[in-house]
């Protein structure tokens, strides 16, 4: 590959393994919370069947999208869909929060049994599957073609970095989540602006499904296009500067941070 191509391809990378970390860090936030009622080595086991169910379906669906990524109605699916967990996120996080913090508590207090504790971990690991992956293939989607063999119905470099920003995601849910939740809790905004980005990325699919050649609804080749692209790059800094700069830090460890150790 040229090196043009490889620092555009290391630097989508880059991107990813940020936003594959703050993801990571919520996801495992809601996993800590949704074992912590089990005794010490139960709750063992039901983190490692949902780090092996969180690899199986993440990496099942980047398979399964390969090969319908370039239809422009899976585009749109995909498009509506990161845009509806960005504004759903931060409209509970802004509006509802306080409220529903209550009502789970006391969802909290009620014991589950171990398998029904997986099958709940498990069905989460679903919904962050398909996050993740659609946010990577979001961002990578664009990206010139390689001189790598297909895999799937995708080019092959773009298959690896998308491989590889779920890969990172998974070891930083497992090894590194509890620094990015000390890092979520003293910069709040961090997990505004992270959802905000994923926002942004649905924008960025949405542009290249209207420029899909079956639409055409905007210029083909704009999602491409070196204008578009430092637009795209530009206003995704900006979001994550005004996280880390606008958040308001906070000392005080939390109780949700102390079960995520565990993880």
């Amino acid at each position: 590959m040229e090196f043009g191509i490889l620092l555009e391809y290391g630097w989508v990378l880059l991107l990813l393994i940020a936003i594959e970390g703050l993801l990571a860090a919520d996801n495992a936030l809601v996993l800590a919370i949704m074992v912590k009622h089990l005794p010490e080595e139960e709750r063992k086991k039901a983190l490692f069947y949902g780090l092996a169910g969180a690899f199986v379906f993440r990496f099942g669906s980047l398979f399964a999208i390969s090969y319908l990524v370039d239809v422009w109605q899976v585009q749109a699916i995909g498009a509506l869909y990161l845009l509806f967990i960005a504004i759903n996120h931060i409209f509970r996080k802004l509006v509802v929060n306080k409220g529903k913090e209550k009502k789970d508590e006391i969802k909290e207090r009620k014991p589950s049994g171990f398998w029904g504790t997986v099958f709940k971990v498990e069905l989460a690991d679903i919904a962050f599957a398909v996050d993740s992956i659609l946010a990577a293939v979001a961002l990578a989607v664009t990206l010139p073609n390689s001189k790598l063999p297909q895999i799937g119905g995708l080019d092959g470099g773009k298959f690896l970095v998308i491989f590889a920003g779920g890969l990172i995601g998974l070891v930083i849910m497992r090894f590194a989540a509890n620094f990015f939740v000390k890092l979520l809790h003293t910069k709040p905004g961090l997990e505004i602006a992270a959802f905000l980005i994923v926002g942004w990325v649905g924008v960025k699919l949405s542009v290249y499904t209207l420029s899909h050649p079956e639409l055409a609804i905007l210029p083909v080749g704009f999602a491409k296009s070196a204008e578009w692209k430092i637009t795209f790059y530009a206003v995704l800094i900006l979001i994550a500067l005004g996280g880390w700069f606008l958040s308001k830090e906070k000392k005080e460890r939390t109780s949700i941070e102390e079960s995520n150790a565990n993880v």
